[in-house]
């Protein structure tokens, strides 16, 4: 049994939770107790008292995120059946594996945990929580990851930045659970290919894993080709077309940080001799570029976090790519990618459609990319469908 206090909508507005939507937004709130605080747990009920849902009370335009459409308490069985389901269907998608031991095991919305996305990378679950409610679950969660996939031999929580770009400062990072025997491992595996990944100093949670099977498509692409990678952080699609055969990889990010990472990552291959760093910013480095590239990827950081900022994102992917356009060679790839989850699909392809016209140059989709299966979509929450990518073949 539980007590949680009760959020009344006003009529009419209960639609989307019928529909199994997990945002309550504030305009659509009739009644909320007193004393209710950031991160409590709340009942959300229709306005003549019907349940609704259960979820976490943030002050905020979305003012409650629902954990469950089910009138019954969120406790440790509660997380644990959920964190179960996560396991078995990273399974059913076979993962970890022979070739892949980084994937996602818990992502937000998709695996229904709402504010909260955990990564594995070998033997380490490296937890972000994005909302104070699910903060407070943290030490639940590592506790029934280690007892359910015994591979795991540490959880480290990295959410004082997450945290603090909701308003909630104070947050340390630091390990929840770290077993006697626990070793901290410097490289994973990724289709094969040896990534080193820093999850306590690196961006996110360490590493981009929602790029896997676009690196793994680049590296099929790559043979006695000639790649310029940008944005490219740690250099994850560096390797993947160095792997794949590239005549040469050009990586560009303007963090020194970023690139001595891809300088490490690279030098664990045996292709280093192929590759060369330019630690400078991207459009800069493209604009003064005086040569052609048979595959240029451009993988920018989100324009766009909110609806708010959109149009200036639309000038910034717009120019980003037309530029791009102009350093493929004819005959060549680009695979262009927008991780803003306020840029459709449909605004961002009429976005290249507009930087091919502005570059002069004939695009024809080759293929049309999202992230992998372990950073699931649910149904009811599309809006978590947030990597959009394109391959284009530029004549």
């Amino acid at each position: 049994m539980h007590n949680y206090p009760i959020i009344q909508l006003k009529p009419g507005k209960e639609r989307s939770l019928l529909q199994r939507h997990p945002w309550v937004f504030s305009g659509a709130i009739a009644r909320q107790p007193n004393g209710i605080q950031e991160g409590d747990l709340v009942v959300v009920e229709s306005s003549q008292g019907v349940f609704l849902a259960i979820g976490h009370f943030h002050k905020g335009t979305i003012t409650v995120r629902c954990l469950s459409f089910i009138d019954s308490p969120i406790d440790e069985h509660f997380i644990r059946e959920r964190i179960e389901a996560c396991i078995m269907l990273r399974k059913t998608i076979g993962l970890p594996n022979k070739t892949t031991d980084c994937f996602r095991l818990i992502h937000g919305e998709g695996d229904g945990f709402p504010g909260l996305v955990v990564d594995v990378y070998a033997n380490v679950a490296v937890v972000q929580t994005y909302t104070l409610g699910m903060h407070r679950l943290r030490n639940k969660v590592a506790d029934a990851i280690t007892e359910l996939a015994p591979y795991i031999t540490a959880v480290y929580d990295k959410s004082r930045e997450s945290m603090a770009k909701q308003g909630i400062d104070g947050i340390e990072d630091g390990f929840l659970v770290k077993s006697s025997n626990h070793i901290d491992k410097e490289t994973v595996l990724e289709n094969g290919i040896q990534i080193g990944v820093d999850y306590i100093q690196g961006q996110k949670t360490g590493f981009f894993l929602d790029q896997r099977d676009n690196r793994n498509l680049l590296r099929n692409y790559s043979n006695c080709k000639s790649v310029l990678n940008t944005f490219c952080y740690t250099g994850g699609f560096s390797i993947a077309a160095l792997e794949g055969g590239a005549s040469l990889v050009h990586s560009v990010d303007s963090s020194a940080r970023a690139m001595e990472g891809t300088r490490q990552n690279v030098d664990r291959t045996e292709h280093a001799q192929r590759h060369e760093c330019y630690t400078k910013d991207v459009m800069p480095f493209l604009k003064s570029c005086n040569r052609t590239y048979d595959v240029i990827v451009l993988d920018p950081p989100a324009y766009a976090k909110h609806l708010s900022q959109v149009s200036q994102a639309m000038i910034g992917y717009r120019n980003l790519n037309t530029e791009g356009l102009k350093s493929v060679s004819p005959g060549g790839l680009l695979f262009t990618f927008s991780c803003s989850q306020a840029v459709d699909r449909e605004l961002f392809r009429k976005l290249i459609f507009q930087a091919g016209l502005q570059a002069g140059r004939n695009l024809r989709i080759l293929h049309q990319l999202t992230q992998p299966a372990d950073h699931p979509v649910s149904i009811y929450h599309p809006e978590a469908e947030y990597l959009k990518g394109l391959v284009l073949h530029v004549s």
